[in-house]
Protein backbone atom coordinates (compact mmCIF):
# COMPACT_ATOMS: atom_id res chain seq x y z
CA UNK A 1 0.00 0.00 0.00
CA UNK A 2 1.33 3.28 -0.60
CA UNK A 3 1.89 5.99 1.93
CA UNK A 4 0.07 9.09 2.10
CA UNK A 5 1.81 12.01 1.02
CA UNK A 6 3.50 13.85 3.99
CA UNK A 7 2.73 17.24 4.83
CA UNK A 8 4.96 20.38 3.01
CA UNK A 9 7.90 20.71 4.65
CA UNK A 10 10.01 23.94 5.12
CA UNK A 11 13.23 24.19 3.16
CA UNK A 12 16.48 25.02 5.24
CA UNK A 13 14.85 27.04 7.65
CA UNK A 14 14.97 26.76 11.52
CA UNK A 15 12.89 24.37 13.67
CA UNK A 16 14.38 25.04 16.83
CA UNK A 17 15.31 28.36 18.51
CA UNK A 18 16.06 28.32 22.17
CA UNK A 19 17.47 31.71 24.11
CA UNK A 20 18.48 31.81 27.90
CA UNK A 21 16.26 28.86 28.54
CA UNK A 22 16.70 28.13 32.51
CA UNK A 23 14.40 24.99 34.69
CA UNK A 24 14.97 25.11 37.86
CA UNK A 25 12.93 22.49 40.24
CA UNK A 26 12.21 23.76 43.68
CA UNK A 27 13.35 26.42 45.31
CA UNK A 28 15.21 27.87 47.96
CA UNK A 29 18.93 25.80 48.95
CA UNK A 30 16.60 22.60 47.96
CA UNK A 31 16.38 24.03 44.55
CA UNK A 32 17.94 21.96 41.45
CA UNK A 33 18.89 23.63 38.06
CA UNK A 34 18.64 21.29 35.16
CA UNK A 35 19.31 24.27 32.81
CA UNK A 36 21.12 26.96 32.90
CA UNK A 37 20.71 29.05 29.98
CA UNK A 38 20.70 26.90 26.73
CA UNK A 39 21.04 29.06 23.38
CA UNK A 40 20.28 26.90 20.55
CA UNK A 41 19.69 26.57 16.92
CA UNK A 42 18.43 23.31 15.16
CA UNK A 43 17.60 23.25 11.32
CA UNK A 44 14.66 22.01 9.96
CA UNK A 45 14.55 18.04 9.02
CA UNK A 46 17.56 17.21 10.00
CA UNK A 47 18.79 13.98 12.71
CA UNK A 48 20.57 15.06 15.26
CA UNK A 49 22.20 12.79 18.35
CA UNK A 50 22.02 14.92 21.95
CA UNK A 51 24.57 13.49 24.49
CA UNK A 52 25.60 14.09 28.15
CA UNK A 53 26.02 12.54 31.45
CA UNK A 54 22.89 11.69 33.98
CA UNK A 55 21.65 15.14 35.15
CA UNK A 56 23.07 17.01 32.56
CA UNK A 57 19.90 18.31 31.04
CA UNK A 58 19.67 16.81 27.82
CA UNK A 59 16.20 15.30 28.86
CA UNK A 60 14.73 18.17 30.29
CA UNK A 61 15.43 20.17 27.24
CA UNK A 62 13.83 17.18 24.91
CA UNK A 63 10.41 17.43 27.26
CA UNK A 64 10.45 21.22 27.23
CA UNK A 65 10.95 21.44 23.30
CA UNK A 66 8.06 18.88 23.21
CA UNK A 67 5.73 21.29 25.11
CA UNK A 68 5.32 18.29 27.93
CA UNK A 69 7.13 20.41 30.74
CA UNK A 70 7.65 24.82 30.15
CA UNK A 71 10.88 26.66 30.93
CA UNK A 72 11.37 28.53 33.99
CA UNK A 73 12.69 31.54 31.65
CA UNK A 74 13.61 32.12 28.07
CA UNK A 75 12.04 31.50 24.55
CA UNK A 76 11.57 28.39 22.62
CA UNK A 77 10.32 29.39 19.24
CA UNK A 78 9.51 26.77 17.03
CA UNK A 79 8.91 27.60 12.75
CA UNK A 80 8.79 31.02 14.29
CA UNK A 81 6.11 30.47 16.95
CA UNK A 82 7.37 31.38 20.77
CA UNK A 83 5.49 28.19 22.36
CA UNK A 84 7.52 29.36 26.09
CA UNK A 85 4.34 31.75 26.16
CA UNK A 86 1.57 29.19 25.06
CA UNK A 87 -0.91 28.26 27.60
CA UNK A 88 -1.68 24.38 28.62
CA UNK A 89 -4.44 24.09 25.81
CA UNK A 90 -2.22 25.60 23.37
CA UNK A 91 0.91 23.32 24.41
CA UNK A 92 -1.59 20.22 24.07
CA UNK A 93 -2.51 21.30 20.59
CA UNK A 94 1.19 21.77 19.79
CA UNK A 95 2.17 17.89 20.88
CA UNK A 96 -1.04 16.70 19.31
CA UNK A 97 -0.47 18.64 15.28
CA UNK A 98 3.59 18.78 15.41
CA UNK A 99 5.55 16.11 17.92
CA UNK A 100 6.00 12.42 17.92
CA UNK A 101 7.83 10.89 21.29
CA UNK A 102 9.90 7.72 21.49
CA UNK A 103 10.90 6.88 24.69
CA UNK A 104 12.91 3.62 26.11
CA UNK A 105 9.97 1.97 27.50
CA UNK A 106 7.36 1.21 25.07
CA UNK A 107 4.24 2.03 26.63
CA UNK A 108 2.56 -0.41 24.48
CA UNK A 109 -0.85 -1.51 25.58
CA UNK A 110 -1.10 -5.27 26.20
CA UNK A 111 -4.38 -6.07 25.00
CA UNK A 112 -3.67 -4.39 21.63
CA UNK A 113 -1.85 -5.68 18.30
CA UNK A 114 0.81 -3.77 16.42
CA UNK A 115 -1.46 -2.37 14.48
CA UNK A 116 -4.16 -1.42 16.56
CA UNK A 117 -1.63 -0.12 19.18
CA UNK A 118 -0.75 2.06 16.05
CA UNK A 119 -4.06 2.79 15.30
CA UNK A 120 -4.83 4.83 18.80
CA UNK A 121 -3.09 7.83 17.71
CA UNK A 122 -4.37 7.47 13.55
CA UNK A 123 -7.56 8.03 15.32
CA UNK A 124 -7.08 11.49 16.47
CA UNK A 125 -4.37 12.91 14.19
CA UNK A 126 -5.11 15.20 11.34
CA UNK A 127 -3.32 13.92 8.28
CA UNK A 128 -2.11 10.17 9.69
CA UNK A 129 -0.86 7.48 7.53
CA UNK A 130 -2.92 4.08 8.01
CA UNK A 131 -1.35 2.08 10.86
CA UNK A 132 -0.04 -0.38 7.87
CA UNK A 133 1.67 2.18 6.45
CA UNK A 134 3.55 2.97 9.70
CA UNK A 135 4.59 -0.35 10.34
CA UNK A 136 5.73 -1.06 6.74
CA UNK A 137 7.64 2.55 7.49
CA UNK A 138 9.85 0.63 10.52
CA UNK A 139 9.95 -3.26 8.84
CA UNK A 140 7.11 -4.66 10.48
CA UNK A 141 4.95 -5.67 7.58
CA UNK A 142 4.44 -9.25 8.91
CA UNK A 143 3.98 -8.74 12.15
CA UNK A 144 0.98 -6.65 12.46
CA UNK A 145 -1.52 -8.47 13.84
CA UNK A 146 1.25 -9.58 16.93
CA UNK A 147 0.38 -8.78 20.24
CA UNK A 148 3.50 -6.51 22.15
CA UNK A 149 3.93 -9.92 24.42
CA UNK A 150 4.76 -11.83 21.11
CA UNK A 151 6.98 -9.84 19.47
CA UNK A 152 10.84 -9.28 20.33
CA UNK A 153 11.96 -5.95 22.61
CA UNK A 154 13.07 -4.10 19.26
CA UNK A 155 9.79 -5.26 17.62
CA UNK A 156 8.26 -3.50 20.23
CA UNK A 157 10.36 -0.59 20.40
CA UNK A 158 9.84 -0.48 16.25
CA UNK A 159 5.85 -0.57 17.00
CA UNK A 160 6.45 2.31 19.44
CA UNK A 161 8.14 4.58 16.87
CA UNK A 162 5.63 3.65 14.13
CA UNK A 163 2.90 4.86 16.52
CA UNK A 164 4.92 8.16 16.68
CA UNK A 165 5.23 8.95 13.49
CA UNK A 166 1.32 7.83 12.27
CA UNK A 167 0.59 11.27 12.61
CA UNK A 168 3.37 12.35 10.03
CA UNK A 169 4.71 15.18 12.64
CA UNK A 170 6.91 17.65 11.81
CA UNK A 171 9.27 16.55 15.00
CA UNK A 172 10.62 13.20 15.86
CA UNK A 173 12.19 12.82 19.99
CA UNK A 174 13.61 9.92 20.73
CA UNK A 175 14.83 9.66 24.69
CA UNK A 176 17.18 6.61 25.11
CA UNK A 177 15.25 4.55 22.16
CA UNK A 178 18.13 1.84 22.20
CA UNK A 179 18.66 2.10 25.90
CA UNK A 180 16.78 -1.55 26.81
CA UNK A 181 18.78 -3.04 23.66
CA UNK A 182 21.85 -5.31 23.08
CA UNK A 183 23.68 -4.15 20.02
CA UNK A 184 21.77 -6.23 17.13
CA UNK A 185 18.49 -5.05 18.13
CA UNK A 186 19.69 -1.02 18.77
CA UNK A 187 20.96 -1.33 15.34
CA UNK A 188 18.09 -2.11 13.71
CA UNK A 189 15.86 0.49 15.92
CA UNK A 190 17.98 3.15 14.65
CA UNK A 191 17.97 1.98 11.14
CA UNK A 192 13.86 2.83 11.90
CA UNK A 193 14.65 6.15 12.83
CA UNK A 194 16.61 7.45 10.03
CA UNK A 195 14.06 5.56 7.63
CA UNK A 196 11.60 8.06 9.16
CA UNK A 197 14.05 11.00 9.07
CA UNK A 198 14.73 10.24 5.60
CA UNK A 199 11.50 9.45 4.07
CA UNK A 200 9.34 12.03 6.54
CA UNK A 201 11.96 14.55 6.87
CA UNK A 202 10.76 15.00 10.53
CA UNK A 203 13.44 16.55 12.78
CA UNK A 204 14.71 14.03 14.97
CA UNK A 205 16.41 14.65 17.99
CA UNK A 206 17.39 11.11 19.46
CA UNK A 207 18.74 11.41 23.27
CA UNK A 208 21.63 8.29 23.87
CA UNK A 209 24.62 7.85 26.45
CA UNK A 210 25.69 6.03 23.63
CA UNK A 211 28.68 8.17 21.67
CA UNK A 212 29.25 5.97 18.92
CA UNK A 213 25.41 6.70 18.12
CA UNK A 214 26.74 10.39 17.64
CA UNK A 215 28.65 9.38 14.35
CA UNK A 216 24.82 8.62 12.04
CA UNK A 217 23.71 12.41 12.96
CA UNK A 218 23.93 15.36 10.85
CA UNK A 219 24.70 17.27 14.25
CA UNK A 220 25.45 16.38 17.58
CA UNK A 221 24.78 18.54 20.73
CA UNK A 222 26.81 17.78 24.28
CA UNK A 223 25.01 18.93 27.47
CA UNK A 224 27.15 19.49 30.45
CA UNK A 225 26.13 20.98 33.94
CA UNK A 226 22.61 21.94 31.99
CA UNK A 227 24.09 23.72 29.90
CA UNK A 228 24.85 23.11 25.84
CA UNK A 229 28.78 22.35 25.81
CA UNK A 230 29.39 21.79 22.17
CA UNK A 231 27.44 21.20 18.95
CA UNK A 232 29.27 19.84 15.99
CA UNK A 233 28.06 19.11 12.32
CA UNK A 234 28.89 15.31 11.28
CA UNK A 235 31.04 16.10 7.54
CA UNK A 236 30.71 12.53 6.59
CA UNK A 237 27.48 10.09 8.83
CA UNK A 238 27.54 6.93 9.08
CA UNK A 239 24.86 4.37 8.45
CA UNK A 240 23.86 2.61 11.28
CA UNK A 241 25.09 -0.84 10.41
CA UNK A 242 28.53 0.42 10.20
CA UNK A 243 28.83 1.78 13.75
CA UNK A 244 30.37 0.08 16.54
CA UNK A 245 28.02 -0.34 19.71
Amino acid sequence: MARQSSPPRPGNGTCFSTRGVTKVYGSGPAAVHALRGVDIDLPEGEMVVVLGASGSGKSTFLNIIGGLDTATEGEVVFRGQDISKANERELTRYRRQHVGFVFQFYNLMPSLTARENVALVTEIADNPLSPEDALALVGLEQRMDHFPAQLSGGEQQRVAIARAVAKQPSVLLCDEPTGALDSKTGIRVLEALKTVNDDLGATTLLITHNASIASIANRVVVFADGKVREVRENTTRKQPQDISW
